[in-house]
């Protein structure tokens, strides 16, 4: 059976991200005294006396008039509410009991849920007094300081208390994990959402919506696979300090989590250097690759782009990314998006894959062939065994590995993979003698 879930909802700016932030032990959300900062729902896992159940934070609530982003928010609180095993509802003690706190009190009533009410930023005892206006409620009130933990341990207390005892799970993180990764606004939660099959992802035209990085398990022909959405990397003159930068940088740390990245590219800008960059860092970060071209719903002549697109890859991402698969796809209309998982289990078999070491020798009179004389004397491999998996590496023994140049090491690669492809994942190459050791990236 799967944790249960702990929803905290409330109003823009109350404290729920910095709550969430204590209760799972990291900083998962970001925290900013801004409000509207969070804006799709973070989940995590926490542990508290011997109970382990799942979080959700979520985006500030927002009544009345709103535009389309902010209404999305909005729908996305009461989407956690309705999923939630139990609610923790915050307002903030400083600034006293608003209108639109009761309103969400009254949306909250109407899912007949299991709720705590929290009443945040009361910092010491002497602070309770700000909490009196909140019993009108007709509720118990919890008082609390999220950043500073004051009566934390009750809140939580309660909360397990509350939860139902369920067997730990924690299947979810030996999920492959994937991580969606590209420039803002080519589309990624649109296809997150679509792998999913419900609108988990914020969706705006608005570059950059998405800030944090957000976990999803979808399920394909009874296979699970985590999803990882990512804020879109932006060219560092235009990351601002402050919540983009950490944003930027979280996506980052999400490509050094995956087993895969799926890199989107925009069918009708083509390939640019952002694109490129975000390339190397997939393959510095030794990840399964797959180009996603996405948007190709918008594409006439799909044959003749496509061999257009192949030629610019060749030209602007071979020597980073020569293994990556490249695929064709609309997030939006859902165009060919069931061959993504097939292709991520062909690149997951693929850096597992264990070649014998006499398997692979059988090549090495080939690599011999090329070798140049150093110093007077004919560089020789003498053999080759394959040292590590996800990615494959290798280590290469001979004579004199310091006149094995990187074109050498080129050539090494080549003939591995035309015995066996490793799909969609680098290798890694590793030349070695007695004292001395060089690694082809």
């Amino acid at each position: 059976m799967a944790k249960q879930l702990v929803s905290i909802v409330g109003r823009q700016n109350v404290g729920k991200s910095t709550l969430f932030n204590r209760i799972v032990k990291s900083r998962m959300s970001i925290v900013k005294d801004e409000p509207g900062v969070t804006r799709d729902r973070i989940y995590g896992e926490a542990k508290w006396d011997g109970k382990t159940f799942s979080v959700m934070d979520t985006g500030g609530f927002i009544s009345g008039d709103v535009d389309a982003l902010i209404g999305q928010v909005r729908d996305h609180a009461l989407v956690a509410i309705d999923e939630a095993s139990l609610i923790i509802y915050v307002m903030d003690g400083r600034s006293g009991l608003t209108p639109a706190d009761r309103e969400l009190a009254e949306l909250i009533r109407q899912y007949n849920k299991d709720v705590l009410w929290v009443v945040n930023k009361v910092d010491v005892p002497s602070n309770e007094k700000l909490i009196y206006d909140f019993y009108s409620l007709g509720e118990d009130i919890i008082p609390l300081s999220a950043e500073h933990g004051t009566n934390f341990d009750t809140l939580m207390d309660e909360v397990v208390r509350r939860l139902v005892s369920v067997e730990d799970n924690d299947k979810d993180l030996d999920l492959p994990k994937i991580a969606i990764v590209g420039r803002p606004n080519v589309g990624k939660s649109t296809l997150v959402n679509s792998l999913l099959g419900k609108e988990r992802m914020i969706v705006s035209a608005i570059s950059g919506t998405t800030r944090d990085t957000v976990d999803s398990v979808s399920v394909y022909y009874g296979k699970r696979y985590l999803l990882i959405d990512t804020a879109g990397i932006r060219r560092k003159p235009k990351v601002e300090e402050g919540v983009e930068s950490y944003a930027v940088s979280r996506a980052i740390r999400a490509i050094e989590r995956a087993d895969v990245a799926l890199l989107l590219i925009d069918a009708e800008d083509g390939i640019v250097e952002q694109d490129k960059k975000i390339a190397h860092l997939i393959h510095s970060a030794s990840k399964g690759m797959i180009v996603l071209v996405n948007k190709w719903d918008i594409i006439e002549e799909h044959e003749k782009a496509y061999n257009a697109f192949m030629a610019s890859f060749t030209r602007q991402l071979w020597a980073v990314a020569n293994y990556a698969q490249v695929l064709t796809a609309s997030g939006l209309t859902k165009k060919r998006i069931t061959k993504i998982f097939p292709l991520i289990d062909e690149i997951l078999a693929e850096r597992s894959k264990r070649i014998t070491t006499g398997v692979l020798n059988k090549i090495v009179g080939s690599i011999n062939e090329i070798l140049p004389v150093y110093r007077g004397r004919q560089v020789k491999i003498f053999y080759m065994a394959q040292v590590a998996t996800e990615p494959p590496a290798f280590a290469v023994f001979a004579n004199y590995p310091e006149g094995i140049k990187d074109n050498h090491l080129r050539y090494i690669e080549k003939t591995i993979r035309q015995e066996y492809p490793f799909k969609g994942t680098p290798v890694r190459i590793y030349l070695k003698s007695r004292n001395k050791e060089k690694v082809r990236d």
